[in-house]
C-alpha cells in the first residue's frame, strides 16, 4: 500500500517527500520529533506532545515560527491519507536551512508527519516483560538536550545496540553521577514495598508522556509514587520493573543484565496500572 507523508502543508507520496540538502535537521541534528499512537483514529493525548514539542521548540529558539503550523490537523490529514486507524506518528520539525545559526533564520521550518502501521510485542511479552542490560553510555544532567526530544538520537541507538548485542531487548542508562536515568526509548519504574519510585527529571530524564499519564494514575489510585535518585543495587533488589513510553504503553522488565527482576514476570502494581492506562485508551478511542 502506498505510504503518504505530510510535508510542509502537503501530503506526498513517500517517493516525492525532499528536503533542502541544507536543512539544519540533516546537516545538524538541529530538530525535535514527537512519536505517539493512534486509537481508533484519535491520537492520543495529542494535546500534551504538542505541547512539549512546542517548549522543546522555544528551548531551541524556533517556538515563534512553530506556532503558525496547525500540527494537529496536519497529523489528522495524514492518519486519514493513509487509512490507518491504529498506528505509529511521528511528527519531526527542524529549523530549515540558515547555516550554523541558532532559531528560525530563513522564517521556514521544515515539517514532516509519518505514520506505519502499528506493530507491538505479543502478548506474551507484555506478560512476562523484556530483556534489558546496563549499558556504558551515561546521561550527563548538565546537558539541555537529554531533556528534549532532538534529532540527535544517535547516543539513544548507540545504546539500544549495546544491549541487543547483550542479548537484551532494551537498554537502561545510568548518569554520570552512577544513577538510573532512564532507558534507550523510554522511561523507567521500580516497585519497593508497595511504593513506585521513579528517577527525578534533574537525574538526565526525558519527561515522559506516559511517564507523566503514569504518575497521575499511581495518585488517582492510591499508590505512593516518590521521585528518588536509584542505584544500581536498588534497581537489581526492586520488586518490580516496569518501562513506559507511547507506542509500548507500560511493559514489564523481565530481567536485568540476565538477572530476574521479582518473580520474572508482570508483577501486580505493573499490572494494575496497565489496565488503568488500558482504560484511558478505550476511552479516549470512542
Amino acid at each position: 500500500m502506498e505510504q503518504f507523508i505530510y510535508i510542509n502543508g502537503e501530503i506526498v507520496s513517500r517517493d516525492k517527500a525532499q528536503v533542502h540538502v541544507g536543512d539544519r535537521g540533516l546537516m545538524y541534528g538541529y530538530g525535535i520529533f514527537e512519536t505517539m499512537r493512534s486509537y481508533k483514529g484519535h491520537v492520543f493525548y495529542l494535546d500534551r506532545h504538542i505541547s512539549r514539542l512546542a517548549h522543546s521548540a522555544g528551548i531551541l529558539g524556533i517556538r515563534d515560527a512553530l506556532e503558525t503550523r496547525n500540527l494537529e490537523a496536519g497529523v489528522s490529514r495524514t492518519l486519514k491519507a493513509n487509512r490507518l486507524d491504529d498506528a505509529r506518528i511521528r511528527l519531526t520539525v527542524t529549523a530549515g536551512e540558515g547555516g550554523r545559526s541558532i532559531g528560525a533564520a530563513s522564517g521556514n521550518l521544515t515539517t514532516i508527519i509519518t505514520v506505519e502501521k502499528l506493530v507491538l510485542p505479543s502478548s506474551e511479552v507484555y506478560a512476562k516483560g523484556l530483556r534489558t542490560s546496563i549499558v556504558d553510555i551515561k546521561r550527563n544532567p548538565k546537558s539541555p538536550l537529554c531533556y528534549l526530544k532532538t534529532l540527535g538520537y544517535l547516543e539513544n541507538m548507540l545504546a539500544h545496540a549495546e544491549a541487543v548485542a547483550a542479548g537484551s531487548d532494551e537498554a537502561i542508562l545510568l548518569n554520570v553521577d552512577g544513577y538510573v536515568a532512564e532507558c534507550s526509548a523510554s522511561n523507567l519504574f521500580i516497585v519497593e514495598s508497595g511504593r513506585i519510585i521513579t528517577p527525578p527529571v534533574n537525574a538526565g530524564v526525558l519527561p515522559g508522556i506516559t511517564r507523566g499519564i503514569v504518575i497521575e494514575l499511581a495518585a488517582k489510585l492510591g499508590i505512593k509514587l516518590v521521585h528518588e535518585s536509584i542505584s544500581v543495587d536498588r534497581l537489581i533488589d526492586a520488586e518490580e520493573v516496569f518501562i513506559t513510553n507511547s507506542v509500548i504503553e507500560i511493559m514489564p522488565v523481565a530481567t536485568i543484565d540476565k538477572k530476574p527482576v521479582g518473580s520474572g514476570s508482570r508483577g501486580s502494581l505493573t499490572a494494575r496500572l496497565t489496565e488503568e492506562y488500558r482504560k484511558l485508551t478505550v476511552s479516549a478511542a470512542r
